[in-house]
């Protein structure tokens, strides 16, 4: 890789929308840094609800992809992204209703091919570093856990030629075209993130909406039986990332107006009474001036905490997994 080519950050989610909740200030610090950023969105986000009354409609319902589609491209120019891949993937709705069982969803893809639209796209794109959700998918949503279980993999096996060799090229140990007609190379990312949202800022929200007399995600329901507390309060153990886990506070305070912008795009998924939204521009300084990363995989040395997804990282220091002997290409 040489030496003035810009280090690539590659952000992993499952819908539109979420890149901005939880990567979009690292992702504009990057660009403006003169970064580069690639945004791969697992599915459109199809069978989303439609929050905005008057486009709550069957035709937006039945082209809400592509209106997600669109509503993604505007909040990435206010990002200043201009780099966005799709696995091609259909939103897989919520666990136990009827869409989430669509052959065509996410969550029942196949592990190993949806892995390898993935190496796919790390070994064309080339990132040094890449993020994804825990293992949770954050609140358990099965498209957030799919987007985990796949990224993991990815950052695993794009620098491995035993992985999908039809993706590379002779030259590269593989079986695929030559280099000069598409076949790729080998490549290991450096550095593998989970974003999150650490306790201490939920918890936060939660007290400043209960001081304004509102609900939070994070308030117990109300008239729930023992089982379902018990079951509510699981989750929410699994949803609070301790703030002592986090090895990686961004302070993106001097681009979170353009984070803000670009959430105000997800127009039929973010209504102004939504939590993320419910403080207004001053609420994001307050709550979001910084995003929260942990860091589970790494190739190189690293000091945590850290303050920049890219610490570490030299410009050429990342190179192409080498290849294998030619006995080894499979």
């Amino acid at each position: 890789m040489p030496a003035n080519d810009p280090l690539t950050l590659m952000t992993v989610h499952a819908h539109p929308d979420d890149e901005t909740i939880g990567t979009g200030g690292a992702m504009a610090k990057a660009i403006r840094d003169g970064h580069r950023v690639v945004l791969v969105t697992c599915t459109r986000g199809e069978q989303g609800e439609i929050v905005v009354k008057d486009l709550d409609t069957p035709d937006n319902h039945r082209r809400l992809g592509e209106i997600r589609a669109g509503e993604l491209e505007a909040a990435m120019a206010d990002l200043g992204v201009t780099e966005w891949e799709n696995l091609g993937y259909r939103d897989s709705d919520m666990m136990g209703r009827p869409g989430n069982n669509d052959p065509r969803t996410f969550w029942q893809a196949d592990l190993d091919e949806a892995t390898g639209r993935l190496v796919w796209l790390v070994r064309r794109h080339r990132p040094q570093v890449m993020t994804t959700y825990n293992e949770f998918g954050g609140y358990g949503h099965p498209d957030h856990i799919r987007t985990h279980d796949v990224a993991v993999r990815a950052f695993e096996r794009a620098g491995d030629p035993a992985w999908y060799p039809k993706q590379l090229a002779p030259e590269h140990g593989g079986t695929g075209p030559v280099e000069a007609e598409g076949g790729l190379a080998p490549w290991q990312p450096l550095k593998l993130y989970e974003q999150a949202i650490p306790a201490s800022v939920r918890l936060a929200m939660k007290e400043r909406l209960e001081a304004v007399g509102e609900k939070s995600p994070w308030s117990e329901p109300e008239g729930a039986s023992d089982e379902e507390l018990e079951q509510w309060r699981a989750a929410m153990a699994r949803m609070l990332v301790p703030d002592e886990s986090i090895t990686t506070w961004v302070d993106v305070s001097d681009v979170v107006d353009r984070k803000w912008s670009a959430i105000g795009k997800h127009v039929t998924q973010m209504s102004p009474d939504n939590f993320f939204l419910r403080f207004g521009l001053d609420g994001w300084r307050e709550f979001w001036s910084k995003e929260a990363y942990i860091l589970r995989e790494s190739r190189i040395p690293t000091s945590p905490p850290e303050s920049d997804l890219f610490a570490g990282i030299e410009p050429g220091s990342a190179t192409a997994a080498p290849a294998p002997a030619a006995s080894a290409a499979g």
